[in-house]
């Protein structure tokens, strides 16, 4: 699993616990799995459709470092599935497992649209494939 993002908790991402507030790190979740879709589908009109069973496991305090992981399971014809862990960057535990996140490539209109896509790519490949093309 690549590991994408990191979040320091701060007092505002607290529950009455003093501990990481679950919703908050479900927006995280949602937010990455969004940026991480729009930049493999290559399309800013991405939504999230489905999370499956989410399973939150140790927790964070104020001042730890989080990172956020995002991995492909499989790309749809108009969708692209992931999986997410995040964990505590200070302790090394699990914080919560996402198995499946089905993100949905949209066209203008806000319909499904095919995105053509079979396979991760890096920004960086792609920006080498479009020098060499431009070269040729």
């Amino acid at each position: 699993m690549r590991f994408h993002t990191r979040k320091w908790v701060k007092p505002e991402d607290l529950n009455a616990n003093g501990t990481l507030f679950g919703g908050k790190v479900l927006a995280w979740i949602d937010e990455e799995a969004v940026l991480y879709s729009i930049i493999q589908l290559e399309n800013k009109k991405v939504v999230t459709k489905y999370m499956s069973e989410i399973n939150f496991m140790s927790t964070a305090t104020e001042g730890d470092v989080i990172e956020i992981g995002i991995d492909v399971i499989k790309f749809g014809v108009t969708s692209i599935s992931l999986n997410c862990e995040v964990r505590n960057k200070m302790t090394h535990e699990s914080i919560v497992t996402v198995d499946n996140i089905i993100m949905v490539n949209l066209d203008d209109n806000g319909n499904p649209r095919a995105h053509g896509k079979t396979k991760i790519e890096y920004v960086k490949d792609r920006l080498a494939k479009k020098e060499k093309e431009e070269n040729s």
